[in-house]
């Protein structure tokens, strides 16, 4: 159990997470989602968790674990074609994870995913909250559509509105 790690996710208040992604902020990531979800088949679901519950930090669990269990939480993994994407950020420690269901994961390889995740931590290190998650959501449907491109169906299965933790 690391104590300093807990006091920073349990004291993390409520404002700051909202201050980092705004109502504003929060919109055009989700119409960029669902932009993007027009030129492809996969699902991409945005979540953002100003830090962990008390049960993952007890367990000491990493972001790349809560991300796991958010990933099936918010069902990601229930599409048609497990064309599912997680894209995790966790402010209190400032990571993001990528997690890509088994058909993208089988196409796409997770050094894609990691790329992604660098690039908007170096975004949000810089104060571009907005900018690099919307970079982050255009490549991986630029991913998406490369992999899995639009068909004559195409279900809309998961929300595009980020999910606030």
């Amino acid at each position: 159990m690391n104590v300093p790690r807990m006091l920073k996710h349990l004291l993390l208040p409520d404002w700051w997470r909202r201050r980092v992604f705004a109502a504003a902020d929060l919109a055009a990531i989700g119409e960029a989602i669902a932009v993007s979800e027009q030129a492809h088949r996969g699902e991409l679901r945005f979540v953002v968790e100003a830090g962990l519950p008390p049960a993952a930090l007890w367990r000491d669990a990493s972001p790349r674990q809560r991300a796991a269990e958010l990933f099936a939480v918010e069902r990601v993994w229930d599409t048609a074609e497990n064309s599912g994407i997680l894209i995790y950020v966790e402010l209190a420690d400032r990571r993001v994870e990528i997690l890509a269901d088994r058909g993208i994961a089988a196409r796409v390889p997770q050094a894609e995913w990691d790329a992604i995740c660098r690039a908007m931590e170096d975004s949000f290190r810089a104060g571009q909250w907005r900018q690099g998650a919307l970079a982050a959501v255009a490549r991986a449907g630029e991913l998406l559509a490369e992999h899995f491109p639009a068909g004559e169906r195409n279900p809309n299965e998961l929300p595009d509105r980020p999910l606030m933790l």
